[in-house]
């Protein structure tokens, strides 16, 4: 589609120049003068005709829809937008901050109209549920005062107003009053538009009459809402004293409540007031979720109506259960927030509410929890015969009488339960009498496990700088020697092999200390395989044969004849057998015989697999098998070299299979070793039943 420009009454459009004569230069001036006269005036009627709505005019909102009439009728423009910009708005310069159009939302003070083939389309608000869709950007600077705007969008939301036509071109222009930018008045086309010189001009010159109508616009709206503020504060000032009063009375609390509600309904107005309060069934239903509803009984408190609105319901009516009123679950579910429903019976198929409520005869309702510390006390209804806008200082005085209710039935359950607190504390004065001594044996065992948890401290910071430092002294060493300019070859190769074996020590270290993290959290689920349990322990054997030997032991190994299988992680069970043997081969005597056996057997009517790997040494007392398989504990007066880590690893592989160890230490007679066996009992999972 091509760009259309369209001419304004008294204004031509414009053509090429061409070779002129001195005629054609006088017939030219002559013809500009009229064409000036003809901007004149159409831009004196205009503001005439903007001056006489603005004289005539009866409310703001009637004054800015004839403006925008009038301008659009005399620009043919598809639709004309008024609206007014708030001085918080403006800057120090006269200027205007960049907002958004959503931002001026203010129905009484904008104003829109649109032509015939528009305007005839239904109006989005039918049945709105109050969302905003998104509004075209227009950024508000000081210069250039008109300007052209355009979108592809479809719609265009300004406040509440909203265009039922497609925008694609704007001519826009700010209006200035008492040197502040108070307004904004947009001519819009719904098809691409070159607007000319002529028509800004126009528009520009009317700009003095606009900004006097958004004057008035302001200046009555403010007005109207400061009577209104007045007529507000009045009431309410008047309810907070009568609020005052009641608190500092010696009322019972229902005579309390029934007086505070009564005040409240008769000040905000309302036909109808109630007071709703909570008896749980479940005491402890406090830190409720956000959708549960509680097993709670609601019961009316105090009930106030005007004579024409009064609701006489049975007394049995008064009290209802919370999970048979729609309305109360609502509230519940979004307890920070008051329920306001303008008619009830455009909702009542959706869900049902208590008989007392009576939302049939009284439609409409305001209805907010009374919330302490998370817990709903109850619930204060106001209703109404017909639909109210509830304005925010309103709502304010509301949530401030809950406060206040909320506080008046707290302090009245807590002075009801102080009687029966002073006895209890009595009697529990009277129980901690007596346990104070038992108190001071408990106080006596907790020093003597700090005692020993610091002993553990020192121990395990001994072992560990040990295991640590030991390495990097090493590496040190070896690193300060291949500095050495003379190193030959050989010595060269010696210590980097240094270097590469302690680096595998701390490397191991590390390793096991991230895998027993990681068992211990239970992070990964056992990965099971069948495997041949004579091979795997006849594969062992073969690898520590020469480590053993070193030391003067031997291991003998005892398998049944026909093979065992069992269905285990190998990784782990690997690791098991391996840290047994090597824990062995440590505190074994010398020249002594390692025994490692192998049975099935079944236990619990369940077929288990039981290792046992038995060495003859130094025994382990009742004490130290306790924690023997604890990491960073090793047994008292032990000092072979070694993290702790191994026999933790063990317990927590073998849980990680499923399975459990244990330790037992029998003294040989007449000598001071003792047989130490570590018995490993693993299921034996068959193929059709994996865990």
């Amino acid at each position: 589609m091509g760009t259309i420009s369209k001419s304004v009454p008294g204004m031509r459009e414009r053509v090429s120049p061409s070779p002129q004569s001195p005629d054609d230069v006088e017939r030219r001036k002559q013809h500009s003068h009229g064409k000036l006269m003809q901007h004149q005036e159409a831009a004196l009627q205009l503001a005439q005709k903007i001056n006489q709505i603005i004289a005539d005019g009866v409310t703001p909102a009637i004054i800015l829809k004839e403006i925008a009439k009038v301008l659009g009728t005399a620009f043919q423009v598809d639709g004309c937008c008024l609206v007014t910009v708030p001085d918080e708005l403006s800057t120090d310069d006269g200027g205007i901050r960049p907002v958004q159009l959503k931002a001026l939302s203010n129905e009484d003070i904008s104003a829109y109209w649109c032509t015939q083939e528009y305007m005839d389309l239904p109006h989005p608000n039918d049945g709105f549920a109050g969302e905003q869709l998104d509004a075209p950007v227009l950024e508000f600077a000081t210069e250039p005062t008109i300007e052209d705007i355009s979108t592809t969008r479809n719609s265009w939301v300004m406040g509440y107003q909203y265009l039922p036509l497609p925008i694609k071109s704007v001519l826009a222009i700010r209006t200035r009053f008492a040197g502040k930018k108070n307004g904004v008045v947009s001519l819009i086309q719904s098809h691409p538009y070159d607007w000319s010189e002529a028509e800004k001009q126009l528009l520009k010159s009317v700009e003095s009459a606009c900004a006097i109508a958004f004057s008035r616009v302001m200046e009555a709206q403010l007005i109207n809402s400061q009577q209104q503020e007045l007529r507000s504060c009045a009431q309410h000032q008047s309810l907070i004293r009568q609020l005052t009063i009641l608190s500092r009375s010696n009322l019972e609390l229902n005579q309390m409540l029934q007086l505070a509600i009564a005040s409240t309904a008769e000040a905000l107005q309302a036909d109808r007031g109630l007071l709703l309060l909570l008896k749980y069934t479940d005491p402890l239903f406090r830190n409720r979720p956000r959708q549960e509803i509680p097993k709670a009984k609601a019961t009316v408190m105090a009930e106030w109506s005007r004579d024409s609105f009064g609701v006489s319901k049975p007394e049995a009516e008064k009290s209802f259960m919370v999970a048979e009123c729609g309305l109360c679950q609502r509230a519940f579910k979004d307890s920070a927030k008051p329920v306001i429903i303008n008619n009830y019976l455009e909702y009542k198929e959706s869900f049902t509410t208590a008989p007392i409520l009576a939302l049939e005869e009284l439609p409409a309702i305001l209805f907010i929890p009374l919330e302490n510390q998370g817990r709903v006390l109850g619930f204060l209804a106001l209703q109404q015969a017909k639909s109210r806008h509830w304005q925010a200082s309103e709502l304010n005085i509301v949530e401030m009488v809950c406060a206040q209710m909320t506080n008046a039935i707290i302090q009245s359950q807590t002075l009801r339960q102080v009687q029966s607190l002073v006895d209890e504390r009595t009697a529990q004065l009277q129980r901690s009498l007596e346990v104070q001594s038992k108190l001071y044996e408990i106080k006596q065992q907790h020093v003597k496990q700090l005692q020993e948890l610091n002993e553990l401290k020192d121990e395990f910071v001994s072992n560990m700088s040990d295991r640590l430092r030991y390495p990097l002294t090493n590496m040190r060493v070896a690193l300060r020697n291949l500095r050495h300019p003379n190193i030959t070859p050989d010595k060269q190769v010696r210590y980097l092999d240094i270097l590469e074996q302690e680096c595998t020590k701390e490397i191991n270290l590390i390793n096991d200390l991230l895998t027993l993290q990681k068992l211990e959290s239970h992070q990964e689920k056992p990965q099971f395989e069948t495997i041949d349990l004579n091979t795997k322990i006849q594969e062992l054997q073969a690898n520590f044969e020469t480590k053993l030997a070193d030391k003067g032991l031997k291991i003998s190994l005892d398998l049944p004849e026909k093979s065992l299988s069992i269905q285990t992680e190998i990784e782990s069970f690997d690791r098991i057998l391996q840290e047994l043997l090597t824990n062995t081969s440590k505190f074994s005597e010398a020249d002594t015989v390692v025994q490692l056996q192998a049975e099935h057997q079944v236990q619990e009517q369940v077929d288990k697999i039981v290792i046992q790997v038995t060495n003859i040494g130094r025994g382990i007392s009742e004490e130290e098998a306790t924690y023997i398989f604890d990491r960073f504990r090793r047994g008292r007066g032990r000092w072979t070299p070694g993290t702790g880590l191994g026999l933790a690893l063990v317990k927590s592989m073998v849980q990680h299979l499923n399975g459990a160890i244990a330790v037992e230490s029998t003294p040989i007679p007449d000598t001071e070793l003792s047989k130490v066996c570590f018995t490993l009992t693993l299921p034996q999972y068959s193929d059709d039943n994996q865990p």
